[in-house]
């Protein structure tokens, strides 16, 4: 199947504004894999240190030393770097991932070691707080904690064991740092289905207006989020798991099989003998080449497909910065416009994503999306067999690994091929305008809410819109404005608390959007909501110069975001000021005033909020 015209198109202009800076990028790559191994490299000293807490018989391996004789050939070393904590559901499964991938290594005659660890925050348990304006610069902190890691140079490979919103974005940033090394993810999977989607979401409605208390909130809570796996929602970190496979950076198939499957400890194992066999020379292929510019263009589009989380339009601008790879939100929303959507998932439907795995999963879009011409079949993965690979669904019926093709669909309300897609177009939408830029989770919108105009209700805070909710204020067609949300504002959180509040008003038959510099998170909901506008308010964008009452419109068809206010007066208004409370308060308790510097660095949101470039 040729490529589509717009997928070549799109990925020729990336390649070609990102030829400097991708040259760059590859020079330094070559240069780090013509040296030799660390382990031969480094001095006596620092190689005795990195190996002495290792059981003699991989020291052995790992120096190619016996008893102060030379053995060959030294072994391959893995690094493991490990987001494992027991705080999040997703990555508790991983405290043991080590000890398989360790034991797997030995038979290979190979050794590994755990590197480093790296934080990994919930943004469920810190959404609404002051500990949610460190959850998108923790993103650069992990990446700089993998680079940390991977820094004691005595490593042949790397596994990256973490699942979750950032930290996904923030090891792949980390590992392309050292793109020399051959490089697979590693994954948990998905809690089992609780309590459902949808029915959490109306006992959060009813919560917000005051008909169920705090004990029947948390029991349902405590439903849904009820065991080890990611949550069940396609939210940001399923979505990280999507493109990873559309990457082909994975285990094929690896994303969502549950913690508890017995196929997990086996794909597991799998992830250690994958990337011994990318070490050798005949299918040496580093991470540094295998994302290149046709695997980002793959992974955005596998993004649209899939009506995938907002919060990758920032996070994989930055994944690809870290490639000296150049994309915009341009290009998403050229590829939106082409790329079919294919999969109903909550919060874009009623499915979890156990019903999406169930019903054909990863394996099955991407073998759509490959059949139809939108991804590029003609990349390098961590298989042999290339991105075809990653069509299948694995299964161990006798303990032994096979894969097997996705075949048809088994739910059609979840997921159909691309000849019958639930929308010609993508999940996400780019809007621009007198506003400024920003995006919108268009598929998870009901098509009735596609447009809304309206009178604006300006906030400085989203704790200021749920008085003003509270307060009966906002029962009316209205635009709520939350500004000075950006990253250099307060480290651009999440605002997913609003969502209860401005759902019961649309329920209640008004015409409602929200328009703010903040995040919405890839649980984005059924209200309309431009996010991510750029330029942000603290960095003098026109989100400062909106007025109570201005008539605010939001085309979420034709891609428009504006202020129906007279150019010449428009043009004359002054920008507001961050309020001198909100200017002393920022960036104060939590841990926040360690963070400043990255807040007074941080690009805008469509350069991915970048703190290192």
């Amino acid at each position: 199947m040729n490529i589509h015209p717009t997928v070549a198109a799109v990925t020729a202009r990336i390649t070609e504004r990102s030829r400097p800076t991708r040259q760059a990028y590859l020079q330094q790559v070559d240069a780090a894999a013509r040296q030799d191994p660390g382990a031969q490299r480094l001095g006596c000293a620092n190689v005795a240190h990195a190996f002495a807490a290792m059981p003699e018989d991989d020291k052995s391996r790992a120096t190619a030393l016996d008893k102060i004789k030379v053995v060959a050939p030294r072994a391959p070393n893995i690094g493991i770097v490990n987001a494992y904590n027991d705080l999040l559901s997703a990555h508790a499964p991983l405290q043991h991932y080590p000890d398989l991938i360790k034991d797997e290594a030995r038979k290979l005659g190979a050794t590994a070691q755990v590197a480093g660890g790296v934080p990994a925050m919930c943004d469920g348990v810190t959404q609404g707080t002051p500990g949610m304006e460190l959850s998108l610069f923790s993103r650069d902190v992990i990446a700089m904690a993998t680079a940390v890691s991977l820094s004691h140079d005595v490593f042949d490979a790397a596994l990256m064991l973490g699942v979750c919103d950032k930290i996904v974005p923030g090891l792949l940033i980390g590992a392309l740092q050292f793109g020399h090394l051959p490089t697979v993810f590693v994954p948990a999977g998905p809690m089992t289905s609780g309590l459902s989607n949808n029915e959490k979401s109306k006992v959060r409605e009813q919560a917000a207006l005051g008909l169920v208390g705090r004990p029947e909130l948390l029991e349902a809570e405590s439903k849904a989020y009820h065991g080890e796996g990611t949550c069940t929602f396609y939210g940001t970190a399923n979505s990280n798991q999507m493109l990873l496979e559309a990457m082909g950076l994975h285990v094929p198939g690896t994303a969502f099989i549950n913690p508890g499957d017995g196929v997990r400890t086996e794909l597991t194992r799998e992830a250690a003998r994958t990337v011994l066999a990318l070490v050798k020379d005949k299918n040496f292929t580093p991470i540094g080449y295998v994302v290149d510019e046709r695997c980002i263009v793959n992974a955005m589009v596998a993004l649209l497909a899939t009506g995938g989380s907002t919060n990758h339009l920032i996070h994989w601008v930055a994944v690809a910065r870290a490639a000296g790879i150049v994309i915009d939100w341009d290009d998403f929303s050229a590829l939106s416009d082409v790329v079919p959507l294919l999969t109903r998932v909550y919060p874009n439907g009623s499915a979890d994503v156990n019903q999406f795995q169930a019903a054909g999963g990863p394996g099955y879009v991407i073998r759509e999306l490959l059949d139809a011409g939108f991804m590029h079949a003609d990349v390098l993965t961590v298989r042999a067999g290339g991105l075809r690979e990653f069509t299948r669904i694995p299964s161990a019926p006798n303990g032994q690994l096979i894969w097997t093709d996705a075949g048809a669909s088994k739910d059609d309300t979840v997921v159909r091929p691309a000849s019958s897609p639930f929308s010609a177009t993508g999940g996400l939408k780019l809007l621009q305008g007198n506003l400024g830029r920003s995006v919108i989770k268009i598929s998870a919108v009901p098509e009735a809410f596609h447009v809304i105009e309206a009178a604006a209700r300006v906030f400085n805070s989203q704790d200021e819109l749920q008085a003003a909710f509270k307060a009966g204020e906002l029962d009316c067609d209205v635009v709520c404005v939350v500004r000075w949300q950006g990253p250099q504002a307060n480290g651009m959180p999440e605002l997913h608390k609003l969502t209860p509040p401005l759902a019961v008003l649309q329920g209640k038959g008004y015409k409602v959007a929200l328009v703010t510099d903040g995040r919405m998170s890839g649980a984005s909901g059924k209200v309309p909501a431009a996010i991510h506008v750029s330029p942000e308010a603290a960095a003098g964008g026109p989100l400062a110069k909106v007025q109570d009452g201005d008539l605010i419109r939001l085309d979420g068809v034709a891609g428009t975001l504006q202020v129906l206010v007279s150019e010449a007066e428009w043009a004359s208004r002054p920008a507001a000021q961050m309020p001198a409370e909100l200017r002393t308060a920022n960036g104060v308790g939590m841990g926040r005033e360690l963070f400043a510097n990255l807040r007074r660095n941080a690009l805008k949101a469509e350069e991915g909020a970048c703190t290192w470039l």
